[in-house]
């Protein structure tokens, strides 16, 4: 990501942390709503209009530029020592996961059979693996970035293929809150490669809501999980009286 593309999304989140909308930005720039959401999507926001933004926000353009460095020295994935020392430690794979989530540290004395002097011992190792920064009052903040992920075919994907795959698809999938898809069929490889643009997609929108849904309290959100897959296989079911 350029620099540029780096300062706008920084503030898309100042917007967002802020309370703000494109709609708020239109009254203040005198600009149509269609205006300002082109010069956000295209990334053409003039160094004047991202000081009136930033004084509509009451904070400095040299805030804004201090908010994107901060953003840029935060973590997209972990390495493979890292996710090792967590898939072989259970209750901070847990811990891990949550505070990912969203977690404080009440909300895992709240939620798990957890020991304070537990909990704050898996923070502590959180914070040295720099995934959060450990603050005063066992309060913590993330050091990862909002589309952060584990890496593919690493220790904990691998965790959670081996232990949870089974329990996941044992589901009727009928429940308002559960949906199944699966589609089979014969695809040229730049429309796999298209599907596989819009999956992502899919993913950043799942982050966004997952991002909009953090001031609600945690008995208004509900653990989910969004599987998503593509690949050119087909079943061995046939295989026997394949030509």
């Amino acid at each position: 990501m350029s620099q540029s593309q780096l300062l706008i999304s920084t503030l898309k989140s100042q917007l967002k942390a802020h309370g703000k909308t494109y709609l708020d930005v239109s009254d203040y720039l005198n600009l149509s709503h269609a205006s300002v959401k082109r010069l956000f999507s295209e990334e053409t926001i003039s160094l004047q209009r991202l000081e009136s933004i930033c004084g509509m926000l009451d904070i400095t353009l040299a805030d804004l530029i201090l908010s994107m460095s901060a953003e840029n020295n935060k973590l997209d994935n972990l390495t493979l020592l890292q996710e090792e020392q967590i898939a072989d430690d259970l209750l901070l794979l847990l811990v891990t996961v949550c505070v990912i989530n969203g977690f404080t540290y009440q909300d895992l004395l709240n939620q798990y059979n957890i020991e304070p002097h537990e909990c704050i011992q898996k923070l502590a190792k959180l914070d040295k693996l720099n995934i959060i920064e450990l603050l005063p009052g066992n309060r913590f903040k993330l050091r990862i970035t909002k589309n952060f992920g584990w890496l593919p075919d690493g220790p904990i994907q691998r965790f959670f293929l081996k232990r949870v795959q089974e329990e996941f698809f044992n589901s009727r999938f009928n429940k308002a809150s559960e949906k199944l898809i699966v589609v089979n069929g014969l695809l040229s490889l730049a429309s796999n490669a298209e599907l596989q643009k819009k999956m992502q997609k899919l993913s950043n929108d799942f982050v966004e809501c997952k991002q909009f849904d953090t001031s609600m309290s945690m008995d208004q959100k509900h653990g989910t999980t969004m599987v998503l897959a593509l690949r050119q296989w087909n079943s061995s079911l046939f295989d026997e009286i394949k030509k």
